[in-house]
């Protein structure tokens, strides 16, 4: 793990944000409509693991719906099946999961400024800052430079201390989805 956050340290979801429930399990599924379960796709608010998840008895999810699944009483989720790889997400999920994403990372803005404020090298020639999409070597020593001076509180307060600087938030959004995408090396954002 590269963030040195205590919440960002592996571990279990406590919530997850439904991306797609399908309440007759998935369509490919030949098996007889009464064996049939409902399957809901989530992704975990805190670590962003893909997940899924099946329903207690008579319970309806909709999308963008947060669910508790943590220890102990879950009252929407019976369990939950395990991690999804996302190529098995649904067209809905997939639709769906960039805006999710986005709504994760603005409802916990503190938690990704602070990746700007912390984040270090991971060797001579390459800092964490630069795995974001749109920051190179520049924006990269500008950032050092203006959070040396005084930490960052705001992602408008990286756009409006580092000049030329792309949408912070929209770089940590995108960056999300390429990790979960599996295309990245080094992640920084998402549990493997």
């Amino acid at each position: 793990m590269l963030l040195q956050d205590s919440k960002m340290e592996k571990g279990k979801e406590e919530m997850a944000i439904v991306l797609d429930f399908l309440p007759n399990g998935y369509p490919f599924d030949e098996r007889p409509s009464y064996m049939k379960t409902p399957i809901a796709q989530a992704i975990g608010g805190e670590h962003f693991v893909l997940l899924e998840l099946v329903p207690k008895k008579d319970v309806h999810l909709q999308p963008y719906e947060e669910v508790y699944i943590g220890e102990g009483k879950r009252d929407k989720i019976h369990h939950i099946v395990g991690k999804l790889p996302i190529s098995k997400l649904t067209a809905t999920g997939k639709n769906e999961l960039e805006f999710v994403v986005k709504d994760i990372v603005n409802k916990n803005e503190k938690r990704f400024v602070d990746f700007f404020n912390n984040a270090r090298p991971l060797s001579t020639r390459m800092h964490q800052l630069e795995l974001l999409p749109g920051l190179g070597k520049k924006h990269m020593w500008q950032i050092v430079e203006a959070r040396n001076d005084k930490p960052f509180e705001s992602f408008a307060d990286i756009k409006k201390r580092v000049k030329l600087m792309p949408d912070p938030e929209k770089a940590t959004v995108k960056r999300i989805v390429q990790e979960l995408q599996g295309t990245e090396k080094h992640r920084i954002f998402v549990d493997a």
